[in-house]
């Protein structure tokens, strides 16, 4: 089930009448009724892989106790283990199976020995398996650095789990967030369920109008990359930029904005990163939650900041690196963190890395300055540059890519694959980045206007917009999905 189909506008109010009139009375009852939607949500691509999630849960709910219950480091880091191994095991089979085994058999071709890739199986990548397996072990991290106590509530951590705004495609919520608010009672306020109602419509509204719309465009440009010029590569590697922000962020804006209905609060994965003035801090608003994640329980066990500048930039090397191979098997995630690696480092060495943690751009008036203006189209171009590798389907077409940009470098005006004008996206793109500009000191409050007129005048243009540029025949799926 996914957010922008009609099963899943036919779930929701079902759901959530009866979470807040039937099952409100008692917080087991709550909890129970919440990981059966859920499973009943996640079921609803392949009910098999629920096991997966099932076993999941039981793995680390049972390790965090142990971790708990053990007061020697060797037992703790035995059952830590345990569960790091596991998911990772499990993740690596489902996702990364086949990379390396296809990965092992080139080597051995390169070399003059023929092998023949018999050992590759047809393994189904079950949806939300990166999310969750990442979620159940920073419990488990957060119970061994003593951060947290585990739970003895099975049917609550489970829930924790499972819960469905943010299984498929995150946020990737930390237990000291999310677990709290599951094993609390919930009171239903009608301000957080407005908020939530702004954030689910913007977000489909960043998903159909945006994403969707310019995927097509995407599409028709990175399957013929050899036979445009360098005008019309530039525009489709500019225009997916829009499309992957608008359809993982409108991903993210839905789920806070449905975990808000049922009285839950989840933390904010993007922070319009379109506005970054370096690359350090676009990864200070783009996907939060993974860039939290890595931060946590990867670079700062390995001394983040803390050691020698040369120790440093090796982990920064390795938290890229891991991101990249996070999101897929194929060696063009890995160029991808590798690319960003390189870009972050001169940011680090200078010390610039962390200027704009606390502030947005043009914070104290409506314009940003020029030198401003500089480094966010910097900023942008190498982070879409990057972004070649991100889409592109083999490293080889990746290189072929940007070796037409370089060498077939000649304008052309590029005609919709569809035959519809190419003006309205212009259009759209550069209203849509006006107003995201409007709002960029609060990703929680899309529609904030004090005159209601003006309010309920943008709903309309939104609502409206998603008519207009809803296409029956685009693939609605959501481009994490894949992760």
């Amino acid at each position: 089930m996914v957010f922008n189909s009609i099963e899943f506008f036919i779930f929701l109010p079902f759901v959530f009448f009866l979470y807040w009139l039937v099952f409100k009375k008692k917080l087991q009852l709550q909890n129970a009724f919440l990981l059966v939607v859920s499973y009943v949500f996640y079921g609803w691509w392949d009910w098999r892989f629920l096991s997966l999630i099932f076993l999941s849960t039981t793995v680390d709910f049972f390790v965090g106790q142990r971790i708990y219950s053990n007061s020697k480091d060797s037992k703790r880091k035995f059952w830590l283990w345990t569960s790091v191994i596991f998911n990772v095991g499990l993740l690596g089979f489902f996702k990364y199976y086949n990379f390396f085994v296809d990965s092992w058999v080139d080597m051995f071709n390169t070399f003059g020995y023929s092998i023949k890739s018999s050992w590759t199986l047809k393994i189904i990548l079950p949806v939300g398996i990166s999310f969750y397996t990442f979620q159940t072990m920073s419990y488990s991290f957060d119970i061994y650095y003593k951060r947290l106590n585990p739970t003895k509530d099975f049917l609550s951590f489970a829930a924790f789990v499972s819960f469905f705004p943010q299984l498929v495609a995150g946020p990737i919520e930390r237990a000291s967030n999310l677990l709290s608010q599951i094993t609390n009672k919930r009171v239903f306020k009608y301000n957080q369920c407005v908020e939530g109602l702004k954030l689910i419509l913007w977000g489909l509204f960043k998903k159909v109008v945006i994403a969707d719309s310019l995927a097509p465009i995407v599409d028709d440009i990175f399957m013929n990359y050899s036979t445009y010029p360098a005008s019309t590569l530039i525009l489709g590697v500019t225009l997916f930029s829009f499309q992957v922000y608008g359809d993982f962020s409108g991903y993210s804006d839905i789920a806070i904005g449905t975990a808000k209905l049922f009285g839950i609060e989840l933390m904010s994965n993007f922070k319009f990163p379109a506005f970054s003035r370096n690359v350090a801090e676009y990864w200070q608003r783009w996907h939060i939650s993974l860039s939290t994640w890595f931060r946590h329980y990867i670079y700062i066990p390995l001394g983040g900041s803390r050691v020698s500048k040369l120790k440093s930039v090796r982990n920064i090397i390795i938290i890229f690196l891991v991101s990249g191979f996070w999101h897929g098997a194929n060696w063009t995630f890995i160029f991808w963190g590798a690319f960003h690696a390189l870009a972050f480092i001169p940011v680090f060495l200078l010390g610039r890395n962390t200027i704009y943690k606390n502030n947005v751009v043009g914070e104290n008036s409506f314009f940003p300055s020029f030198i401003e203006i500089g480094q966010m189209i910097l900023t942008f171009g190498i982070v879409t540059f990057s972004r070649i590798f991100f889409r592109s389907e083999s490293i080889t077409a990746a290189f072929e890519f940007i070796k037409n940009i370089f060498t077939n470098f000649s304008f052309e005006v590029y005609n919709h694959p569809m035959g519809y004008r190419m003006i309205d996206y212009y259009l759209l793109i550069a209203v849509f980045t006006l107003y995201e500009y409007r709002i960029r000191k609060d990703e929680r409050s899309p529609f904030k206007f004090k005159n209601k007129f003006v309010r309920f005048f943008v709903y309309a243009l939104v609502i409206l917009g998603m008519i207009l540029f809803y296409d029956d025949g685009v693939d609605r799926s959501f481009i994490y999905f894949q992760f």
